[in-house]
């Protein structure tokens, strides 16, 4: 299974979904601190999402409100000077570079360079002197400037949850040119506001766009915790994301500990251990995530207390099963159990009669389970008559994959065992022919069509929560004795952070 997020601030966004910190949480007492899905996200990872900085930054300029600047200053000869600046608008803006560093045990730290922007609105002025009538004028401004800004970003949690505090945000300016009615040349206009002007439109600047860049961080904090507890839930079956314990900044990595208990209706799951160890992930790949044996077993779990194990085969479907082989024995047999009636009036249930158990080792997935195969037949003006009724315990191992945007299962050596076996055109049990049969068509075509339904129907879910909207590279699905791991490249699709942002903004 799959999971993916984000990052914010360009960078910090995915960051605060996937790392929470913990000082404003207190962690529950074992066994409620047990690790069931950790995430690390690596340097190179941080590095990539860092480029989308600069939409984030355009958004916190552009939607910056910024309020009428007023001012007045007693000058020689002239009496007092009053001014305003209303109007003032953001144009032409560009950021030359960004670049993050994942400080460790502290925070994380965006450098962004040369900030360009141009400032336009108007400029109202008044002043009255011992030789001058008071005149008031306005005329329209354009301010160029150069910033670079330094934002330390903390990551608190609250309730359970991310919450960003980008407060710690500094601008310094380069530049901040004043020029009046498009004049490029200095004059005395120009002389006597731009000094009293710059410095009281820097301090505006700072307040408004730091309070917006950390308005835009926490919106987009709960926007990718959102996104991310959505994936992991369907209908009444869902994991509790909520941190396990507090998490590691490091130097080239960051990494989280989520609870992941399964949470549906009336079932209660918990777990007292953790196999995880630090060792288990590498830093060579942008994202990994580790999963414990005990999250797949409970969602195997809920899925049978939700009543979805179970599938009906029919028609088309049903006649592909039973027909493995063009062999004279083989249609023998078939028509023995079908006595006579057509594949297209018949159909196969299977359904699970126990919790299915799950048990990750090195070659694969391994999945127990009593399983219940009933064929039904429908001769025309009766009942349904069932021909054949059996319980087998089934063990097979699953090689999964992901590719092309699909979830591949490839199952490899299987077991069965029967439990129950009631055939009516076998009432004694004597003809093993029939037995063989089945045994034979259950190993060869029954598990691979069960197995290539379920990896439809996850593909199907994992879509429908937006997975194949991610550019995702080179997917790794490791399975180790009690866990899994999921290691993998990604491309940022830029396209949905801008739709993101059109959307709240």
């Amino acid at each position: 299974m799959l999971w993916a997020g984000r990052m914010g601030l360009g960078t910090f966004g995915i960051l605060l979904v996937l790392v929470h910190a913990s000082a404003a949480c207190e962690f529950g007492p074992f066994p409620y601190r047990a690790t069931g899905i950790v995430c690390r996200m690596t340097k190179p990872a941080a590095l990539l999402l860092n480029q989308e900085t600069a939409q984030v930054i355009q958004a916190a300029f552009r939607n910056a409100k910024f309020p009428n600047i007023t001012g007045e200053r007693s000058m020689r000869l002239l009496g007092k000077v009053a001014y305003g600046l209303s109007n003032i608008q953001v144009n032409d803006l560009s950021i030359e570079k960004s670049e993050v560093e994942l400080r460790e045990n502290d925070a994380i730290h965006i450098d962004i360079k040369n900030v360009t922007a141009c400032f336009k609105g108007t400029l109202t002025y008044g002043y009255a002197g011992a030789w001058f009538l008071r005149l008031f004028h306005s005329v329209d401004f354009e301010i160029e400037s150069s910033i670079d800004l330094q934002i330390n970003i903390k990551l608190m949690c609250q309730k359970d949850q991310v919450a960003a505090d980008a407060s710690d945000c500094y601008l310094s300016f380069h530049k901040l040119t004043l020029h009046l009615q498009g004049d490029k040349e200095p004059g005395w206009l120009k002389q006597l506001f731009t000094d009293f002007i710059s410095f009281t439109l820097k301090l505006v600047l700072k307040s408004e766009v730091c309070k917006e860049i950390n308005f835009l961080s926490q919106m987009l904090a709960n926007f990718v915790h959102d996104l991310a507890a959505n994936f992991v839930q369907d209908e009444d079956i869902k994991l509790d994301i909520s941190l396990a314990s507090a998490p590691l900044i490091k130097a080239n990595y960051l990494e989280s500990h989520h609870k992941g208990l399964v949470l549906y209706k009336n079932y209660s799951d918990i777990f007292s251990d953790s196999i995880f160890s630090p060792s288990l992930l590498t830093e060579s790949r942008m994202l990994y995530f580790w999963i414990s044996e005990h999250i797949l077993n409970s969602l195997a779990s809920a899925a049978f207390l939700d009543k979805r194990l179970a599938l009906s085969i029919r028609g088309e479907d049903l006649q592909v099963l039973f027909e493995m082989e063009d062999m004279e024995v083989q249609r023998q047999v078939v028509q023995m159990i079908f006595q006579g009636i057509s594949y297209n009036d018949s159909v196969a249930r299977v359904w699970s009669l126990a919790h299915p158990q799950i048990s990750l080792q090195p070659e694969g997935t391994v999945v127990k389970s009593l399983v219940a195969v009933e064929v039904s037949i429908f001769p025309a003006g009766e009942e349904p008559l069932s021909v054949l009724y059996m319980e087998k315990e089934i063990t097979v191992t699953i090689q999964a994959a992901y590719a092309e945007k699909k979830l591949i299962l490839h199952p490899l050596a299987s077991r069965t065992e029967f439990k129950v076996f009631k055939c009516r055109a076998d009432p004694s049990g004597d003809d093993p022919s029939i037995r063989n049969f089945l045994q034979k068509m259950i190993s060869v075509v029954g598990i691979p069509e069960v197995t290539s339904r379920i990896e439809l129907a996850l593909t199907s879910l994992m879509n429908s929560k937006g997975l194949n909207l991610f550019e995702i590279r080179n997917p790794e699905i490791i399975t180790r004795k009690g866990y899994v791991i999921v290691q993998l490249d990604f491309s940022f699709p830029n396209h949905l952070l801008l739709d993101f942002l059109e959307k709240k903004l």
